[in-house]
C-alpha cells in the first residue's frame, strides 16, 4: 500500500504497554526485593502474562505471511543447521551427523512453539555450540576419547541443572542490563564465526578433494550467496510492484538453493569435479552403530564431576546467546503487541538441553542471527511516498520511499510448521534430497546469515558514519551529537573485544571464551 505525503511527521513508537500483570522489584523492600530469594516468581507472572494469548497465538496465524515465513525460516533455519553438523561430523570423530541435527532442530522447534512464551525466537543449533561441541571433544581426546558421548551427556544435565536454577532463581531479569556495547559486540563476533566457517568450509574441499573440487566449491558457494543477498535485497528496493519484489525476498533461499544445487548436477565438467556432498545415513537412527538413549549411568563418577564446569560453561553461553537472540526478536522496530516471558523460556531450554544430552545430540538454543530473521518474515510492510518540493521550479520535487512496519503477525503455528516440516527432513526420500547438496551452498549459507549479523550491525553503521562526507549527512543524526574520535574509541574497543573472541576460538582454549568479561564494558 502506498500513499503520498508532503511531510510525514515521526514515526510512533514501536513499544509494549504494561499489562496488568506486570511486576518489578523497585517498590519491595527486606527479602522480598532480592530476586534469587523469590523463586518462581519470574516464571510464574510470564506465564499468567503469556498464557490469555494463547488462542490468539493460533487464531491470528491464517495469514499469506505466515506461509511465507514457515518456507523462508525451515530454508533458514535447517541450511545452517546442516552445515554446521558437517563441521562438527569432521572434528567430533563423526558423532553428530545429519540425523542428529535434524533431531535436535525439531526438538527444539516442537517444544518452544507448543510451550514458549516467546514463540517468534527461533531455537536451534548454532555456531557457538558447534564449537563447543568440537573443543570439549578435543579436551575429552586427550585423556579418554571412548568417554565423549557420555560425557557430553553429563554436561547437558548439569548445565539443564544450571538453566533451572537460573530461571527459579529470577536471574533472566539481569538482561536488562545489556546494553547496545555488548549486544553488538556478541551478534558482530557470531556473524564473524559464521564467515569463518564457510570459508572452512571451502578450505577443506581443497585439502580433501583437490583444487577442481575447491574452486567449483568457491564459485558455488559465491554465487549463491550473492542470488541470496540479491533477492533479499531486491524485497526491500522500489524495482517492480511490491507484491512482486516481496515474493523475490520471501522465497529466496527457495529459488538459490533449487537453482545452485541443480547447477552442480549439469553434465560434464561441473559434475565431473566431483565436489563434497552431505554425508547421510539410516532414517530416524543415530549416525554411529548406537541407540538413541546414552547411557549415562555407566560413566565413572570423576567424569561425572568433571563434567559439571563445562554445564556451567554451557549455561553461561545459553544465558547471553539465548536472551539475546529473543531481544532481538523483539527489537524496538518491530510493532510487537504481546507480552514477553523470558525466565519460563530459559527454563524449556533447560529442558530441551536434558533431552538433547540423554539421546546424544547437539544442544539446541536461541539462533542470534535467524531469530529477527523469523519476526521480520513476519512484518507487514507499507511503502509511503514522500515528496519533497524543491526550489528549481513547477513539476521539480525529490520522490523517495519510506517503508514502515505496521503489524506483526505474532503467533507460534510457523515455528511448530517449522518443526513438522524438519521431522519430514528426517525421512528416507528427503535424505536422499539431502545427499544431492554440495557442501559449498552450506558455505555460501553460513556466509549469508554471517554477513546478516555484520552488515546490520551497530558497529558497521558507525564504521560507514565516519567514512560519510559531512555535509551530506542529515541533520537529524544523533552521532552528529558525539565527537568522531569518541565514536572512533567504541568501535575500537567493540573490535578489539571481537578479535579476541575470535583468536581465542580457533584454539582449545574456545571452551573459555571471554564474552563474558566483555559484559561490564557498557554504556547506558
Amino acid at each position: 500500500m502506498s500513499s503520498a505525503t508532503d511531510n510525514p511527521g515521526p514515526s510512533p513508537s514501536l513499544t509494549r504497554e504494561k499489562s496488568a500483570v506486570s511486576y518489578s522489584y523497585d517498590n519491595l523492600t527486606g527479602w522480598k526485593s532480592v530476586r534469587i530469594l523469590r523463586i518462581g516468581r519470574g516464571i510464574y507472572h510470564d506465564v499468567r502474562r503469556r498464557l490469555p494469548y494463547y488462542w490468539s497465538d493460533i487464531r491470528d496465524a491464517w495469514t499469506y505471511r505466515t506461509v511465507a515465513s514457515i518456507i523462508r525460516m525451515y530454508f533458514v533455519n535447517i541450511l545452517p543447521a546442516i552445515a554446521y553438523t558437517l563441521d562438527m561430523h569432521r572434528r567430533t570423530g563423526q558423532f553428530y551427523g545429519i540425523n542428529e541435527a535434524l533431531f535436535s532442530s525439531a526438538l527444539a522447534a516442537m517444544v518452544f512453539s507448543i510451550l514458549a512464551a516467546q514463540p517468534l525466537t527461533i531455537v536451534g543449533i548454532t555456531g557457538l555450540i558447534s564449537l563447543f561441541n568440537y573443543t570439549v571433544y578435543d579436551i575429552v581426546q586427550i585423556y579418554e576419547p571412548s568417554i565423549y558421548p557420555e560425557f557430553m551427556c553429563w554436561v547437558g544435565i548439569w548445565g539443564a541443572i544450571f538453566h533451572w536454577i537460573v530461571a527459579l532463581c529470577n536471574m533472566c531479569d539481569y538482561m536488562r542490563y545489556v546494553t547496545d556495547f555488548s549486544s553488538e559486540t556478541f551478534g558482530f563476533y557470531v556473524g564473524t564465526i559464521y564467515i569463518s566457517k564457510g570459508v572452512e568450509e571451502l578450505i577443506n574441499e581443497f585439502t580433501s578433494k583437490g583444487p577442481v573440487a575447491g574452486f567449483m566449491s568457491c564459485m558455488i558457494a559465491i554465487l549463491y550467496f550473492l542470488t541470496i543477498y540479491s533477492l533479499e535485497t531486491i524485497g526491500s528496493s522500489n524495482v517492480w510492484k511490491p507484491a512482486f519484489r516481496g515474493l523475490l525476498a520471501d522465497y529466496a533461499y527457495v529459488i538459490g538453493t533449487i537453482f545452485w544445487v541443480g547447477f552442480s548436477h549439469i553434465p560434464g565438467p561441473l559434475k565431473s569435479a566431483n565436489i563434497s556432498r552431505v554425508p547421510i545415513s539410516k532414517a530416524f537412527y543415530p549416525t554411529q552403530a548406537r541407540g538413541w538413549l546414552i547411557q549415562f549411568w555407566e560413566l565413572d563418577a570423576k567424569w561425572v564431576f568433571a563434567a559439571l564446569p563445562f554445564g556451567f560453561l554451557l549455561m553461561l553461553l545459553f544465558y547471553y546467546d539465548h536472551n539475546v537472540s529473543s531481544l532481538t526478536a523483539q527489537a524496538r522496530h518491530f510493532p510487537l503487541k504481546k507480552p514477553a516471558g523470558f525466565h519460563w523460556d530459559f527454563f524449556l531450554l533447560g529442558c530441551t538441553t536434558f533431552i538433547s544430552g540423554i539421546i546424544g545430540i547437539p544442544f539446541p538454543n536461541g539462533l542470534v542471527p535467524q531469530a529477527p530473521v523469523h519476526t521480520d518474515s513476519l512484518t507487514v510492510y507499507e511503502t509511503d511516498l514522500c515528496i519533497v518540493p524543491t526550489e528549481e521550479g513547477e513539476g521539480s520535487e525529490i520522490r523517495r520511499s519510506i517503508v514502515k512496519a505496521t503489524a506483526v503477525v505474532e503467533q507460534r503455528v510457523s515455528h511448530f510448521v517449522m518443526g513438522l516440516a524438519i521431522i519430514g527432513t528426517m525421512t528416507g526420500p528427503i535424505l536422499i534430497v539431502l545427499h544431492t547438496m554440495p557442501a559449498a551452498v552450506f558455505a555460501g549459507v553460513f556466509v549469508i546469515v554471517g554477513w546478516g549479523s555484520v552488515g546490520s550491525s551497530g558497529i558497521m553503521q558507525k564504521a560507514i558514519h565516519l567514512m560519510l562526507e559531512n555535509r551530506f549527512i542529515q541533520r537529524d543524526e544523533p552521532l552528529l551529537k558525539v565527537r568522531n574520535r569518541k565514536i572512533l574509541l567504541w568501535i575500537v574497543c567493540q573490535l578489539t573485544g571481537i578479535a579476541s573472541c575470535v583468536a581465542i576460538s580457533e584454539t582449545i582454549a574456545a571452551i573459555g571464551v571471554i564474552l563474558p568479561p566483555l559484559a561490564p564494558l557498557q554504556s547506558d
